[in-house]
């Protein structure tokens, strides 16, 4: 095992300074494990951001992945992708909607979702389409999707922004139509089934449900952003299913791969066909590689049952939280834990962030997101054990925080 460099002491003079990194480098990992180049292991509650569904090196993943290295990894849109229509298919399924575009990120699948709207709007005569996003939102950091993000402080210096967006609180359909009254550019309203890095915030059931009807209502596209919220993670294949409802437009990305870049863009008949050939494209996405990620990590979730292992496994660790924190809860230094399945936050009523450094220290990976608010998003293969292995590593940290004086 290579011995630690002391460029992990500080940021490297030959990469971007773009990421506030711990002084991390991980090694290799195995299920809900992994180990950095000094030998000491953590347990993964962060998934990579959502992205590790099936953890790491598992044993039915890795053998599909090096097959298809020894194949063809990459081949451009040029020419068809069998796989392609492979997991498109199980998209279409599993959602109920009706056409697929591959890309490789949550980011392009975003910008691509607004550009379909977009067209959407012009198709109709529209000149000038608006959007209608959300307040805490996060949709990328690209100059578009950045725009439809609802955080002033990462658009902070990137101005002049995207115009054409509307934005509105969450929840509160009132609000909505409030905001679009008489307005007949509105083409579509773009939100996360559960916001993530905004704070893990979730769209209510029946607001999902009110806000399906208005769309129908005035020919609006409902675009539902699962990057983070989808693939299971929920326990549903999809956040928004929970509420019983189907979308007009939904990007994909993060666990779509277990690790290996694979966006997508998943349209109902509505939307299905406003893109034509030179509207829209992408060199990476639909690639073999990706591709053979994306049907191998379907399969092996169905075969797996990972689907409950998610919900029930989430259920466990928010009641061992609930129950570890109960005094903080009463106390209301712990605001609220929300979330569903393995997508969880831990809202406390003070800011958190060195919580991050103090959880790796305890061997254990997470992330703090919105300021105040502790994110456990870790692979869907996780045991109940482990479960309560993250409550035992996190909890303590949790009360001395709160404890110190602000």
């Amino acid at each position: 095992m290579p011995a630690a460099s002391p460029i992990l002491e500080a940021s490297s003079p030959h990469v971007m300074n773009t990421y506030g990194r711990l002084p991390i480098a991980l090694s290799h990992g195995q299920g809900c494990h992994v180990w950095d180049i000094n030998g000491k292991r953590y347990l993964d509650a962060l998934g990579g951001i959502a992205v590790n569904t099936l953890g790491h090196n598992h044993a039915k993943l890795v053998p599909a992945l090096q097959d298809q290295i020894g194949k063809i990894i990459h081949s451009c849109n040029y020419y068809h992708v069998p796989n392609q229509e492979v997991l498109a298919k199980k998209l279409v399924e599993l959602s109920g909607m009706s056409n697929v575009f591959f890309c490789s990120t949550g980011l392009e699948a975003n910008e691509a979702a607004l550009k379909l709207a977009r067209k959407f709007g012009h198709d109709k005569g529209i000149e000038r389409p608006e959007i209608v996003v959300y307040e805490k939102a996060f949709h990328g950091r690209s100059i578009a999707t950045l725009s439809a993000t609802g955080n002033p402080k990462i658009q902070a210096g990137f101005g002049p922004l995207v115009e054409g967006f509307i934005r509105v609180p969450i929840n509160d359909i009132e609000s909505l139509k409030r905001a679009t009254e008489g307005n007949p550019n509105v083409v579509a309203v773009f939100f996360e089934a559960i916001q993530g890095e905004g704070g893990i915030n979730p769209m209510q059931p029946g607001y999902l449900r009110e806000l399906r009807t208005l769309c129908d209502a005035r020919d609006w596209l409902m675009m539902i952003d699962e990057v983070q919220c989808g693939m299971g993670r929920t326990g549903k294949w999809f956040a928004h299913q929970w509420a019983g409802i189907v979308p007009d437009v939904m990007p994909l990305a993060k666990g779509l791969g277990s690790g290996v870049p694979v966006g997508a863009v998943v349209a109902g008949p509505k939307a299905a066909n406003i893109f034509q050939p030179g509207n829209h494209g992408t060199t990476f996405g639909g690639n073999p590689l990706a591709m053979r990620a994306g049907v191998e990590t379907i399969r092996i979730m169905e075969e797996d049952g990972l689907l409950a292992n998610a919900a029930a496994v989430g259920a466990h660790l928010k009641a061992g939280l609930q129950a570890a924190l109960a005094t903080e809860i009463a106390s209301g230094a712990v605001r609220e834990i929300r979330g569903q399945g393995l997508m969880l936050g831990i809202d406390l009523a003070k800011p958190c962030g060195a919580l991050t450094q103090q959880a790796a220290e305890a061997g254990l990976l997470i992330s703090v997101t919105a300021d105040t608010v502790v994110r456990l998003v870790p692979p869907l293969i996780l045991s109940r054990t482990e479960a309560d292995q993250i409550v035992a590593l996190l909890c303590p940290l949790i009360s001395a925080l709160l404890k110190e004086p602000s």
